[in-house]
């Protein structure tokens, strides 16, 4: 890239840092301190801003950059998350947003500990938490640091690197300081952007095959290499039954993960009803669909205008073919309309990464600071403030996920956000739809739902051809690979449920009968819900 973009693309990048540092500067000064201003921003906004900060959370670098990547290097398979990560919104919408609204107050682990033994519960379930947000950081760190390499004009270590630890730096900025409040707005001005950042995009790319989708697909398919191949099932997922069994996997974890997200279900708490938060979902799933059936244009969109091979030769991974498409549409290299264009498009993406990053942070400081703190500190010693922990929680997940995110440079992000999606549909939801609609359900259950979907997804992903025994592992010197599939969900998920009916059947606990249906009432009524 030349100076003109670097510069330009800085320039917008650090207008929009500096924005939203006043926006949490300004909600600093303005916050009460509490617990509920600091996880649930005082529950004040409406559902239309938390529908627009829902969409902006949700999406992320692995909606903006990895799939629009994989739909140009892959065609039809990669249309896949498309599906997957829009149809699990009817899971949240009919088993989960209001439900969860009602029943907890900050955390997934308040709706399970309403009716079951609370420290073994929340440390279970904060455990969790903190993993899947671990792992959602991680792919924001390795989208930034792959369009930062791209600005620069080069694949140089040093900027990723330094690029992944500015980006944990700001985040943990704006989660100590401004908390929820901050994190939703600035939420919602990154959605705002990113929606009309991509409706530009599409245009161009509609206007510049005359608003022929079918011209448009046939050139993908002929540009791509792989012919009609392209636009069938199988490019990626069909090779073999280990390649079939990976897509399935994947398709598991993209629809069932999101319910199970800590990020997502954190901001039911922030409107005031349950009503609002059934609104809430209408609004982000209006706002979501309509950007994924953008990104599919531009997916193709790359694949017909740049190629594979252009896109790959800039990432292999395909995360930076819309700032290369955005330069293409421009005018190309050396003219303004390109630099202008790329230059935005790279601000926009900035601007993703940071708010998502925040969300998720967040998330995992409120899991570790209510959940593990409050169950594991010392009793009969001075407690600490929740929200003081918090931040200092803030801190240590940015720390692990800046490590992480140096580690895991050069994997595709939606393909690791696909691994969170995984253990978040193993742990997470299990425990919470049990606890919502089983009557019989008990804390061991409980426990065992968590771990028995947690500790199996994490295993098998570290003895998979994601960690070590292929060319593209983390560790590609090193063969750990006893486990052949990509993504774990085909066997992690079922056992997260299985490990929820096996403790429950095998537990010696009476089910408590009066508060179950205590939050059977408040769950589906919203009676004495916070």
């Amino acid at each position: 890239m030349t100076g003109e973009h670097q510069t330009l693309a800085l320039s917008l990048f650090c207008a929009f840092v500096a924005v939203t540092l006043g926006i949490t500067a300004w909600v600093s000064r303005n916050r009460r301190g509490s617990a509920e201003e600091f996880y649930a921003g005082g529950r004040l906004f409406s559902p239309m801003q938390n529908g627009f900060a829902i969409a902006g959370d949700y999406m992320s670098a692995a909606s903006f950059l990895g799939v629009t990547g994989l739909m140009a290097l892959f065609g039809y398979d990669g249309l896949l998350y498309v599906v997957g990560f829009l149809v699990a919104w009817l899971v949240v919408l009919f088993l989960v947003a209001e439900l969860v609204r009602n029943c907890g107050r900050f955390t997934m682990a308040d709706v399970v500990a309403a009716r079951m033994r609370e420290r073994p519960v929340r440390i279970a379930a904060g455990t969790s938490s903190v993993t899947v947000s671990v792992l959602y950081l991680v792919a924001q760190m390795v989208g930034a640091g792959s369009l930062v390499a791209l600005l620069l004009g080069g694949t140089s270590e040093a900027a990723r690197d330094w690029t992944v630890i500015g980006v944990g730096a700001l985040m943990v900025i704006y989660v100590s300081l401004g908390g929820m409040r901050a994190t939703t707005w600035i939420q919602i001005v990154k959605a705002v952007l990113l929606l009309g950042g991509t409706v530009v995009l599409t245009a161009l790319v509609l206007v510049r095959f005359h608003g022929d989708l079918d011209r448009l697909l046939l050139t993908a398919a002929e540009r791509s290499g792989h012919g009609e191949a392209f636009l069938a099932p199988g490019l990626k997922y069909g090779g073999d039954w280990t390649a079939r069994f990976d897509f399935i996997s994947l398709g598991l974890a993209l629809v069932l993960g999101t319910a199970g997200l800590p990020h997502i279900l954190s901001r039911f708490y922030t409107v005031p009803t349950a009503r609002a938060a059934r609104r809430s979902v209408v609004w982000a799933v209006g706002l979501i669909g309509g950007f994924y059936l953008m990104t599919i244009v531009l997916g193709f969109g790359a694949a017909a205008i740049l190629g594979p091979d252009a896109v790959r030769g800039s990432n292999a991974a395909g995360n930076t073919a819309v700032p290369l498409l955005a330069l293409d549409l421009g005018g190309g290299a050396g003219s303004t309309g390109g630099t202008v264009l790329f230059a935005i498009v790279a601000a926009v993406a900035f601007a993703t990464i940071l708010a998502v990053v925040a969300g998720i942070t967040l998330a995992s400081s409120a899991s570790v600071a209510h959940d593990l703190y409050a169950s594991l500190r010392r009793r009969g010693g001075k407690p600490r403030s929740e929200v003081a922990v918090a931040r200092v929680a803030a801190v240590g997940v940015g720390v692990v996920a800046i490590a992480l995110g140096l580690l895991a440079r050069d994997l595709n992000v939606a393909f690791l956000v696909g691994l969170a999606f995984a253990v978040a549909a193993s742990a997470n939801l299990p425990v919470l739809l049990y606890s919502l609609f089983w009557r019989g359900f008990t804390t061991r259950g409980a426990v065992w739902a968590v771990y028995g979907g947690l500790v199996p997804a994490v295993v098998l992903v570290v003895l998979s051809p994601v960690v070590s025994g292929s060319p593209d592992s983390l560790f590609p010197a090193v063969d750990l690979q006893y486990f052949p599939l990509q993504n774990p969900g085909i066997v992690s998920i079922p056992l997260g449920f299985l490990a929820g009916w096996l403790g429950t059947v095998t537990s010696a606990e009476v089910p408590d009968e009066a508060k179950h249906a205590e939050t059977e009432v408040r769950s589906l009524t919203g009676a004495g819900a916070a």
